[in-house]
């Protein structure tokens, strides 16, 4: 099992439409790196940190599992989604999405109260001008967060 965290804006989709929703395709993903952290490495039953970002509190607000193997994002074909690729072939698409299901929400952990712990000192997300929307996790940053995650 490998370990992920996976980035939304609350504006465009938050862990609560997730709650309410269940599953959902991870569309959109424009990123060669985090496209290819879907096609390579991930697999279903992997874990992940729900991630909200560009918002007043940023930070880790639930737990999901990925459910699908990587398969074309629909939305590249889509000439109406913000997220249409002219260049994707249907019978060659560029770009992929798995589809992640709801585990549960979680209280928020924002990068200040990450980044006191040396377990997390290279985690992805707190580097300087890290912004890719899925970022692999460790499995020693993994267990720190779920110890954090636990604490009152």
């Amino acid at each position: 099992m490998k370990y992920w965290l996976f980035k939304s804006e609350p504006s465009t989709y938050s862990i609560d439409d997730l709650a309410r929703d269940g599953v959902t395709a991870w569309t959109g993903v424009r990123n060669y790196q985090a496209r290819n952290f879907m096609r390579d490495e991930m697999r279903a039953g992997d874990r992940g940190l729900f991630w909200h970002s560009s918002c007043e509190i940023p930070g880790i607000t639930g737990i999901v599992e990925v459910v699908t193997p990587a398969y074309p994002d629909p939305t590249q074909f889509d000439r109406k989604s913000g997220y249409y690729d002219p260049g994707s072939a249907r019978d060659e698409p560029r770009w992929l999405n798995v589809d992640v299901k709801f585990v549960r929400k979680t209280r928020v952990v924002g990068p200040a109260g990450l980044r006191g712990h040396k377990a997390l000192r290279d985690m992805q997300v707190l580097q300087r001008g890290n912004r890719l929307s899925i970022t692999p996790i460790t499995r020693a940053e993994w267990k720190c967060i779920i110890g954090l995650l636990g604490k009152a």
